[in-house]
């Protein structure tokens, strides 16, 4: 099978839709299949075993971690992509890649698929302050439906965000299909390495964050969670690997509730064995999002047998199994700060919860849910035909009839593909 991947978002970017990128179109690759994957050219890239065809791109003067692909220069690549016979194209944003995704699959013929990574209307309304978060999150919702529906299918990773749109009114054809770890990768780390490295003392507990600081990300809830620990472990420290744009906000928040000596900001951490370390150096592992799609970090941690502390609210509910390497807590602070402080003390519940973490991980695994997507692919390329031929048949009766070229900007792009989209539709009931 060839695939076409288009994302507004790719390493050395780190985030969620990076990482499963990454994962599936690996385990792709390695299991004889093709993938070529569109994304933004951030100056240096480190090299993949799948091909990664990067688009000249700009800042965006709000994001500096982010760019904006320039879409006009897709075009170098529409009579190649026209010859290498791709099955499908597979968008995983819906900014840019969006629109240009559902315009190079009408080009080619194939559908759009597209994965739904973020949970977008508890995400809008952080960012945009000034507006009320009710239009928002309206906003969000009529968005998302656009854009759900103008694809053929649909990849959620979880049933929680499934649920989600399905109340939105979305009846496109979907699969939950979540984000599988590399379990090879994650199979060790050196904690005592990581601890020696930032200078922290090899008894003192530790408590572990990895994501992105992000308002959606609920990281203000853990620091006012760390002075209820702190007042039962004094020494306690909690280390926050990531970047985003909440990190000021809550390096002045730690200031304010006087935990300037119990947090430590550690930034990005690459996935070259410095991520795993900070993992496994952790006691335990703290997670308070309200939003994830899935939580993918949850498992990333218990694979390498650091315990986790998390609340179990939409995609993470279906991670998470209280007792299978982590123990549940409910949205307040006191509860959570209370299992915290009860696994940082029994060093026997830690390890009872740590085997149990690794075994529990082991059925996550990349190689089976890459399989599960791969077979997805199949049925939407099986359910697509009868629609092809409907077209052809439409084009045989109007041999004046020419494919539109891709589109320059997005606005265009939409209505240029929505039509088709429907239309296509219409032919195949």
């Amino acid at each position: 099978m060839r695939v076409l991947m288009i994302s507004d978002v790719y390493f050395p970017r780190v985030n969620g839709v990076s990482t499963s990128i990454q994962t599936f179109a690996r385990e792709f690759t390695a299991l004889g299949h093709q993938v070529t994957l569109l994304a933004p050219d951030y100056g240096h890239a480190a090299p993949e075993p799948f091909e990664v065809l990067r688009l000249p791109s700009r800042y965006l003067p709000f994001d500096p971690e982010d760019r904006i692909m320039r879409w006009g220069k897709l075009r170098r690549y529409r009579e190649r992509f026209a010859a290498e016979g791709f099955d499908l194209v597979h968008i995983h944003t819906p900014f840019i890649a969006h629109y240009a995704g559902l315009a190079l699959a009408r080009r080619l013929s194939v559908p759009a698929v597209e994965s739904y990574h973020t949970f977008f209307e508890q995400y809008l309304d952080k960012y945009v302050p000034l507006v009320p978060g009710s239009w928002m999150r309206l906003l969000a919702r009529r968005f998302s439906t656009a854009q759900c529906n103008d694809v053929d299918a649909l990849v959620v990773p979880s049933r929680a965000m499934l649920e989600v749109l399905e109340g939105y009114g979305i009846s496109t054809m979907a699969e939950v299909v979540p984000t599988g770890i590399e379990l090879n990768q994650f199979s060790s780390g050196d904690g005592m390495r990581f601890r020696r490295g930032h200078g922290i003392a090899p008894e003192r507990p530790l408590l572990v964050y990895v994501g992105r600081l992000a308002f959606e990300k609920n990281c203000d809830f853990l620091l006012r969670m760390l002075v209820r620990v702190k007042a039962r472990v004094p020494d306690v420290l909690l280390a926050v690997a990531g970047e985003g744009p909440a990190r000021k906000q809550l390096q002045g928040l730690a200031r304010r509730l006087g935990l300037a000596e119990n947090v430590r900001f550690i930034g990005y951490l690459q996935r070259d064995g410095s991520l795993e370390d900070c993992y496994a150096a952790g006691d335990v592992f703290v997670f308070a999002s309200r939003t994830e799609t899935q939580g993918l970090v949850l498992l990333e941690s218990m694979a390498l047998g650091t315990p986790v502390v998390a609340m179990a609210v939409m995609g993470t509910r279906e991670v998470l199994a209280d007792g299978e390497g982590c123990l549940i807590a409910e949205d307040d602070e006191a509860d959570f700060a209370a299992k915290t402080v009860r696994l940082l003390g029994d060093q026997a519940l830690r390890q009872r919860l740590s085997e149990k973490a690794r075994r529990y991980a082991r059925s996550w695994s990349s190689p089976a849910l890459s399989r599960r997507l791969l077979a997805f692919y199949g049925r939407i390329i099986e359910a697509h035909r009868p629609t092809l031929k409907a077209v052809d048949a439409k084009s045989a009766a109007s041999p004046s009839t020419q494919r539109a070229p891709v589109a320059e900007t997005a606005p265009d792009a939409a209505a240029e593909v929505s039509e088709p989209l429907r239309k296509r539709r219409s032919a195949a009931q």
